[in-house]
């Protein structure tokens, strides 16, 4: 069969391809900004919340390009608590997530946010941020991704429980699906073994203070 009857063939049954899925680099340790050192050590259980917090970015493909998410997750509870999408991998967008991050648990103070050592994390910006709420900036050490191991496995349950069975057309369409699988499925309903088998939600508010 022809490459043109194939092509003909599709468009008959109003078929197409899905878009070629090429790797991309989404950490830029290649650069001069200074790195922090690692204060997490791999040590992941923390006995509250606000103490360590782990951030991570990375691309959901879709018809129009890629699209970028930056997460914020709280060690205590695994609950993601600062997210931001866009369509760019670039310090606004770190930026954003622990924008959020801040808003949602209030007035914070000496909180460990780590993340890897990319040029995002290591901006002017992002680290002005971390300042001006008085959050302690920790990174992995290079080319050692299991430092972020847990936001790293976060990322793996979105594209295979959830990103794997799509096929987005556009951006938007996108944005609404990971909206409703961080927000809707994974915070409030998916249930962590390492929790006790409790969402994250509910194991904050089953272990809340008196």
């Amino acid at each position: 069969m022809g490459v043109n009857r194939v092509a003909r063939l599709m468009r008959q049954e109003k078929i197409q391809s899905k878009m070629s899925r090429k790797f991309i680099v989404t950490t830029e340790s290649r650069h001069s900004l200074p790195a922090a050192a690692d204060q997490l050590k791999r040590d992941f259980q923390t006995q509250g919340k606000n103490i360590a917090w782990v951030s991570d970015t990375t691309f959901i493909p879709t018809r129009q390009g890629w699209l970028f998410l930056a997460v914020v997750l709280d060690l205590y509870s695994r609950q993601v608590i600062g997210w931001s999408m866009g369509n760019r991998n670039d310090r606004q967008l770190v930026s954003e997530a622990l924008t959020m991050a801040i808003m949602r648990r209030g007035r914070v103070r000496d909180v460990i946010v780590h993340s890897d050592r990319g040029a995002t994390y290591s901006s002017t910006d992002y680290q002005k941020l971390l300042r001006k709420h008085q959050l302690h900036c920790s990174m992995s050490r290079k080319a050692e991704c299991l430092d972020n191991a847990v936001a790293e496995s976060f990322f793996g349950s979105l594209k295979t429980e959830w990103v794997s069975h799509e096929d987005y057309h556009t951006k938007a369409e996108a944005k609404q699906s990971l909206f409703e699988y961080i927000e809707v499925f994974y915070n409030r309903q998916r249930r962590h073994s390492y929790l006790g088998y409790l969402s994250p939600v509910e194991y904050e508010r089953q272990n809340a203070p008196l």
